[in-house]
């Protein structure tokens, strides 16, 4: 455990030993050593700057993509979910949003503004922040097809602004410079391409009609393996309905884990781990997870 003396001040928030159950989409997960909710930009900056070095930093938002061991979290857990909530027009085309703006409202925004293509943005769970660091995408389009720039901040407070070729960009995949987060992008639409509500309208019936958004999940758990689908190799397989202690998969979308109740990590990461096997052992089709599986290991 770190002693408090020797963190920075802050004018923002810190708990110790939170637990990150309550902060998840899962409803899941062990405590975070150190839980810092900062007040600015200014105020994250500085306690960034301050920090010691050897001290781990996680950057955390909302939590729809992410599923923390029961042994928790080592360091410094930043929950920057409130903060970075701009959404404004920069040009005939384009948006600066933050990093903290959740996909649907960007979605809405944008077909007000009747930029598209945008409509894709609601059936994407989370922030815009998460979106980025995953490419996460929706019916068919991605996240990073529509950056222009983005604004980061590093582990040592620096501000910087990149451009998409400083980073390798694939299929829900996105490498770039360690121990730096998003904090703000500017997107960019195709003259021409009208957005419409009617189509966001359709896509968030068909979301609720197919997904289990009643329940604590993390939304797709696995990627889609090149010209296939996850839910189809995992339905085949026989695992809809599949249990670990109170973790199963979905019923209504076999591409979702659901936490029948009071579901521990363990119990989620280990039904991942049963839906890998069996479906590598039927179908020899390796599921690459979606989902961000972080904290202190088992022993």
């Amino acid at each position: 455990m770190m002693a408090a003396e020797k963190l920075p001040e802050v004018a923002g928030e810190l708990r110790y030993n939170e637990l990150m159950s309550g902060h998840t989409s899962w409803r899941a997960g062990g405590p975070a050593e150190i839980f810092f909710r900062p007040e600015s930009l200014d105020d994250l900056s500085q306690f960034l700057c301050s920090l010691d070095n050897n001290v781990p930093v996680f950057w955390f938002g909302l939590g729809s993509n992410l599923l923390v061991r029961d042994r928790g979290l080592p360091g410094v857990v930043i929950a920057a979910s409130g903060l970075f909530t701009n959404l404004e027009r920069s040009g005939s085309h384009s948006v600066i949003a933050g990093s903290s703006v959740p996909c649907t409202q960007l979605a809405r925004q944008c077909i007000r503004w009747n930029l598209g293509p945008s409509e894709f943005f609601a059936g994407i769970p989370g922030l815009l922040g998460g979106a980025l660091a995953m490419n996460a995408g929706a019916h068919g389009s991605e996240t990073w097809e529509r950056v222009r720039s983005v604004r980061t901040i590093d582990r040592y407070g620096e501000l910087r602004r990149r451009l998409p070729e400083e980073y390798g960009i694939a299929y829900r995949s996105v490498q770039g410079p360690a121990d730096e987060w998003f904090i703000e992008a500017e997107l960019h639409f195709e003259p021409g391409v009208d957005a419409s509500m009617e189509t966001l309208r359709q896509m968030l019936a068909r979301r609720k009609e197919t997904q289990p958004l009643g329940l604590p999940s993390c939304g797709s758990v696995f990627r889609n393996p090149p010209g296939d689908f996850a839910a189809r190799l995992i339905e085949a397989s026989g695992l809809k309905g599949c249990r670990i202690g109170e973790a199963e998969v979905s019923e209504k979308h076999a591409n979702f884990i659901i936490n029948r109740g009071e579901a521990s990590a363990a119990d989620i990461e280990n039904l991942i781990r049963h839906v890998q096997q069996t479906v590598a052992d039927q179908s020899g089709i390796e599921l690459i997870p979606e989902v961000r599986i972080v904290g202190v290991a088992e022993q």
